[in-house]
């Protein structure tokens, strides 16, 4: 084991090319670099841990609570899992933890905009913390969203990081779902488009992006998905690609 990845893992590092993209900008973007690739590799240090990031915005400097949260920040800011253009105006994030992923669209430049959606209150106080300063610019929905509407059961963990609607983890919770149609229809009615729309909601990733209208879909230039899935979706509309752990669909006509 090194940092709780298997042997397997790491030997399978050496031939992602999205690895050694992540490498270097942890150079470029961690003041205090050799502390955190030391931690980033042995899952030691202590936490609550608040890092220092390098942004377009500016440093910024989030609170991590485990050495999830910081794969989490390696993988959003060092990676590139959910690339976003300095240029971006909406964002749409459908699992938001702890707010990283908002952080990190929101530091692209001064203007962009999130509509962020979390159903675990741990995580929704941690994301509150984290995003002090740019309240003006995201509205929270603290509910999930997927591919039906009412109260699901939601499995949680230690960590918060891998909850999700109907996770066997041994331990859960009933919250807020709502539908993926009415959660574009909501923010469409106010946006000309939105620029990216993000997805990690452990398991039904393909499922909510199935479900969505094409009305809809003709309007989002961006789907960012945690999953791999074994067949295309929506190729009338999209090209997709598979970056690690993330599929990417890229609308054809934006």
């Amino acid at each position: 084991m090194l940092g709780n990845r298997r042997l397997k893992q790491v030997l399978k590092a050496f031939v992602g090319r999205q690895h050694y993209i992540a490498l270097v900008n942890m150079y470029r973007h961690y003041p205090e670099w050799r502390d955190n690739v030391l931690r980033y590799l042995t899952g030691g240090g202590h936490y609550p841990y608040n890092i220092k990031v390098k942004t377009p915005a500016g440093m910024i400097c989030p609170t991590l609570y485990s050495h999830h949260d910081l794969l989490t920040v390696n993988e959003i800011f060092c990676r590139l899992d959910y690339f976003a253009s300095d240029d971006i105006k909406t964002i749409v994030d459908l699992g938001s933890n702890i707010g990283i992923s908002a952080l990190y669209f929101l530091t692209r430049n001064t203007a962009s905009k999130c509509y962020l959606y979390e159903p675990d209150l741990r995580n929704v106080e941690k994301l509150r913390k984290n995003l002090v300063g740019f309240e003006d610019r995201y509205h929270l929905s603290v509910k999930a969203v997927s591919y039906e509407d009412g109260e699901v059961e939601f499995g949680i963990e230690a960590t918060g990081r891998y909850g999700g609607i109907g996770l066997k983890t041994g331990k859960h919770i009933r919250v807020d779902c709502v539908h993926i149609n009415g959660v574009m229809e909501s923010i469409l009615e106010k946006e000309e488009r939105i620029d990216i729309l993000k997805i990690d909601t452990e398991g039904v990733e393909t499922e909510t992006v199935n479900a969505i209208g094409v009305k809809h879909l003709s309007r989002i230039k961006k789907i960012y998905l945690e999953a791999n899935p074994t067949y295309e979706l929506r190729p009338e509309l999209f090209k997709q690609m598979q970056y690690g752990s993330v599929c990417q669909l890229v609308n054809r006509n934006i």
